[in-house]
């Protein structure tokens, strides 16, 4: 990047920009980008042409530096710039964790980027690993960026189909107790993962490949007995697995496949005294070569900074309980 900054003897920054044009998408409109970073970071940033200066305690000061140089840099590259990736860029410069370099998930309509330094340790293992374990919070990309990644091979031809897997009616898959035909029964639980295809594939890619068979959306029941070989295979919700479903599941591996298994530990909805299949597989898998394991937390959430906050509010609230003495 070309832009020249300097640190005065103060606690202020100055930066300067060598292209003017892309200055309005950087403040954002009203500078409600300057705006984001200055709430966020509790620094001011002014702005007078091409130059900007951030005021405020050195260290807050030096992360607003590093977001600002970042968003520039995609605004450089032909990306844009809105308030999710302001977001991203600050997630990312307060990390302690520093992601692999350039890792990305290229489909043809678009590049993916990580937006925390998880994401960037997600993505790394999903192009390298055959088993891949992603766990944490919802809203931290695990079940997004998985199908992007299996869109990604299938359109590269690395994979000849994709089969995309959730338990239905939490583990138990009464499916027989709901109304409407199998489709309408399994629908409703499989609906995130049409979405996150929906917005990896044009909708016309996506009802053709459904109508082919190349890309297959059913319960996690409907894996049992087969062998899935050239195939991308993602199991999401999978804390809602037990350690049963869970072997079957990962035993269907096939030649030239990659599996990717996604869950929350922290919402397991199986019934009183039954263990899910995602801890145990956890447990068991640990030390098994090949197999790749990723840990999201409340702070790698992309989702509005408000969902963090409200995670991490249960998250305490379940730790008092627990406490001797805690209500329940």
């Amino acid at each position: 990047m070309n832009a020249l900054s300097s640190a005065s003897v103060d606690p202020a920054i100055h930066l300067q920009f060598d292209d003017n044009r892309l200055l309005s998408q950087l403040f954002g409109e009203h500078d409600k980008h300057l705006a984001r970073i200055e709430k966020q970071l509790g620094v001011t940033v002014i702005g007078r042409g091409n130059r900007l200066t951030i005021a405020g305690p050195e260290d807050a000061s030096g992360t607003a530096r590093v977001v600002l140089e970042s968003l520039y840099q995609r605004l450089r590259n032909g990306q844009g710039v809105g308030e999710a990736e302001v977001d991203a860029a600050i997630r990312m410069a307060n990390s302690t964790d520093s992601a692999t370099p350039g890792v990305s998930i290229q489909l043809r309509r678009k590049s993916v980027h990580p937006r925390s330094a998880a994401q960037g340790h997600y993505i790394d293992a999903l192009n390298q690993h055959d088993l891949i374990f992603a766990l944490g919070p919802a809203g931290t990309g695990k079940t997004y960026l998985a199908v992007c990644a299996a869109v990604s091979m299938f359109s590269q031809g690395l994979v000849d189909r994709i089969v995309l897997s959730r338990p239905a009616v939490e583990a138990g898959e009464r499916l027989g107790f709901l109304p409407g035909d199998l489709r309408e029964k399994v629908d409703p639980y499989l609906r995130p993962l049409y979405d996150a295809l929906n917005d990896a594939m044009s909708a016309e890619q996506v009802a053709k490949r459904l109508e082919s068979g190349e890309i297959e959306i059913a319960p996690l029941a409907f894996m049992r007995g087969r062998t899935l070989a050239n195939a991308y295979v993602i199991l999401d919700e999978a804390q809602n697995t037990t350690p049963m479903q869970m072997k079957m599941f990962l035993t269907r591996l096939g030649e030239n496949s990659r599996m990717v298994v996604t869950g929350d530990l922290s919402q397991i909805d199986l019934p009183g005294g039954v263990g899910s299949g995602l801890r145990d597989a956890v447990n068991t898998l640990k030390d098994v070569d090949g197999a790749a394991f990723v840990h999201f937390s409340d702070k790698d959430v992309v989702r509005p900074p408000l969902v963090a906050r409200i995670i991490r509010a249960y998250d305490a609230a379940d730790g008092r309980k627990k406490k001797p003495g805690g209500s329940e």
